[in-house]
């Protein structure tokens, strides 16, 4: 892997364990030190210099995600699979013919 490209990886591991963290605390307040917390472990293991103890700490992360994903995540009420999603689209379809 390129520095680039791993980095691109943490980054994407990162966002993962806020969203993650965003599904069991949706109330910003409540979520912030646990975003904080999160941060922190990441900051923790920044300098670390040696390969094996990189991939290491990945897979203990995927697996963390893993282990603490939501069964039902939290969903924007526009977005795909929202309350709120494609709502008037009967409505549209049948006032246009």
């Amino acid at each position: 892997m390129t520095m680039s490209a791993h980095r691109n990886y943490v980054r994407s591991l990162y966002k993962k364990a806020l969203y993650t963290s965003l599904d069991w605390y949706p109330n910003r307040l409540h979520w912030r030190p646990i975003a904080l917390q999160i941060r922190a472990e990441f900051e923790a293991n920044r300098g670390e210099s040696s390969p094996v103890r990189v991939q290491q700490l990945l897979r203990e992360t995927e697996d963390a995600l893993e282990e603490y994903r939501h069964p039902l995540p939290y969903k924007y009420m526009t977005a795909p699979g929202g309350t709120k999603y494609e709502r008037n689209k009967w409505f549209e379809d049948n006032m246009t013919r």
